[in-house]
C-alpha cells in the first residue's frame, strides 16, 4: 500500500495517497519512523508484507491487514520530499534518494530504504 510518512517531530502520520490519515493503523510503523535521525520529513513508500526469503508478498500484505496484524509489516522509503524545514522535491530524484538513503542505518527493523 501506497504510503507517505509525514514526521513532525514526535507527531508522526501516515497517509494514504487520497490524503486519509491511516496511522491509528499502523502503530508498528509508526514507531519504527521514528528511529529516523530527523525532525520533519515527508517520506513517500510502501508498507509490504515481506516473506522469510526477503520477497514481498502482495496476499500477506492484503491477510495481514484484513486480520489487523500489521505489526510485521515493513515501509519501503523511496523518495524524500521534505526534510528539516527545507522542501527538496524540485531535487533531482537521484539527490532524493541520496539524502533518504543516509536517513537508514543498516539495521532498521520495520523500515527499509528502496533504491
Amino acid at each position: 500500500y501506497r504510503m507517505h510518512a509525514r514526521i513532525d517531530g514526535s507527531d508522526i502520520r501516515l497517509l494514504t495517497r487520497t490524503g486519509l490519515d491511516w496511522s491509528h493503523r499502523y502503530q508498528a510503523t509508526i514507531a519504527a519512523l521514528r528511529a529516523l535521525p530527523v525532525k520533519e520529513a515527508y517520506v513517500d513508500g510502501e508498507l509490504c508484507a515481506v516473506r522469510a526469503d526477503g520477497v514481498t508478498s502482495f496476499s500477506r500484505l492484503q491477510a495481514a491487514m484484513d486480520e489487523g496484524r500489521t505489526g510485521d509489516l515493513a515501509f519501503f522509503a523511496f523518495d524524500l520530499l521534505f526534510l528539516n524545514g527545507e522542501s527538496i522535491a524540485k531535487l533531482p530524484l537521484i539527490d532524493r534518494k541520496a539524502r533518504l538513503e543516509g536517513l537508514f542505518s543498516t539495521d532498521m527493523p520495520g523500515l527499509r530504504f528502496s533504491d
